[in-house]
């Protein structure tokens, strides 16, 4: 009989709950409504746009997911929190059509709603530190909801003003307190990375299969009322390929090793590499999948035709980001390799000419040999690495 160990510090795994994934759900309807943005003017003034608004509703969506991690909604009033917070999201995504003409302030309202009840909801964990993040957070809202009242570069420079307060807010967090009652800066940034590793690392994998699912509903507004013949199911067929494609990519492995980082990661140090590796390296993937959805959409009707500009780099464009955000984020967390991945995202982009210069299909065909071709290399090279360590382990175990 062999016994069983565990680590004696070793934090107890905390599952996801279904009203997080009910929320998650609820955020992922203002990828779509950015989608539907993107999708009726493929340009790069309005793709810019898409970027700054998802940039700054995404900030928010972190904050939340590192609240119910250190707050779990376990009882009436959190969950009810919760729920307002949802409430405040499901505004932000029904204005931002049309949130740079008439909803700019209903957006900026929304907006706040989801600040207000983040910063109440995250005195349960840090007390009156939460002030700490409450006003800068605060401030944005307010910048959001008066670019609602302005045009041109001066709602998109209070956009960015927003954009800017949240990205000052952890460093003020880490330093902040410390000013006010004497604790140091790597007691401060303990707290702050106090966070379950498993709870976390799945929230965001949950995060991302739901915006997956995007990219699916894609395929059928795309096709609309046109007749189901069997190139049109090629398409879809080709269009499906390159999402599950791209959930290979991450979901294969890399999850699972992410947590095994965060978890060999001191609390003082995990604040900071939960924000790099999923903030600022998620957003370009969850943007990349955005801009394929859009891309797809304006594509599937048009599958023998030469594609304009715009769809043509939506569709590449999307897989390109998302594969730079996947490198970023495996840089970030060390995981191996990050060569092949480096190398397809400049490869992918390049398919857009494809798009322009032959068809649609073309272009779908040349993004999927593309992953395909990244993913099998991947695996040959991991094939390899397992041998020799194989064979390593058999030298050493049989010496001369």
């Amino acid at each position: 009989m062999h016994a069983t160990t565990e680590e004696p510090d070793r934090e107890p795994d905390r599952r996801v709950t279904t009203l997080e994934l009910f929320f998650d759900l609820v955020f992922v309807f203002t990828l779509t409504q950015l989608t539907v943005l993107l999708a009726g003017d493929l340009s790069f003034a309005t793709a810019g746009r898409v970027a700054l608004i998802f940039l700054v509703l995404f900030w928010m969506y972190g904050a939340y997911a590192y609240l119910t991690n250190q707050v779990p909604p376990d009882r009436p009033a959190r969950r009810l929190g919760l729920m307002l917070g949802m409430g405040g999201f499901m505004v932000c995504a029904l204005a931002i059509p049309r949130v740079f003409d008439d909803t700019g302030v209903v957006f900026g309202l929304g907006f706040l709603l989801v600040v207000v009840v983040h910063t109440a909801l995250y005195t349960r964990s840090h007390g009156r530190d939460s002030i700490w993040y409450g006003v800068p957070n605060g401030l944005a809202g307010v910048s959001v909801t008066v670019a609602g009242l302005l045009d041109g570069l001066a709602a998109d420079g209070l956009w960015v003003l927003a954009l800017a307060l949240q990205f000052v807010t952890p460093y003020i967090a880490e330093r902040g307190p410390g000013r006010a009652d004497g604790r140091t800066p790597e007691a401060l940034r303990a707290q702050l990375g106090s966070l379950n590793p498993a709870h976390f690392v799945e929230r965001h994998g949950l995060l991302l299969i739901v915006a997956f699912g995007e990219s699916v509903i894609a395929i059928g507004i795309g096709i609309g009322d046109l007749p189901l013949t069997a190139g049109l199911f090629g398409g879809a067929f080709l269009a499906l390929a390159l999402a599950t494609a791209l959930w290979w990519t991450y979901f294969v492995r890399d999850e699972e090793r992410a947590e095994e980082v965060f978890r060999a990661t001191p609390a003082a140090a995990r604040f900071r590499l939960a924000m790099n590796a999923y903030y600022y390296a998620f957003l370009p993937m969850l943007l990349g999948i955005a801009f394929l959805a859009a891309g797809v959409k304006k594509t599937l009707g048009h599958l023998t035709e030469h594609l304009h500009t715009g769809p043509a780099l939506a569709l590449a464009g999307g897989v390109a980001l998302f594969l730079a955000g996947d490198v970023a984020f495996r840089a970030t967390l060390r995981l191996h390799p990050v060569r092949f991945r480096a190398t397809a995202a400049p490869v992918a982009l390049t398919a857009a000419l494809l798009g322009v210069r032959t068809s649609a299909v073309v272009e779908l065909l040349a993004l999927v040999a593309v992953l395909v071709t990244m993913l099998a290399v991947e695996a040959r090279w991991g094939e390899k690495g397992r041998e020799v360590a194989r064979v390593g382990v058999r030298a050493v175990a049989t010496p001369e």
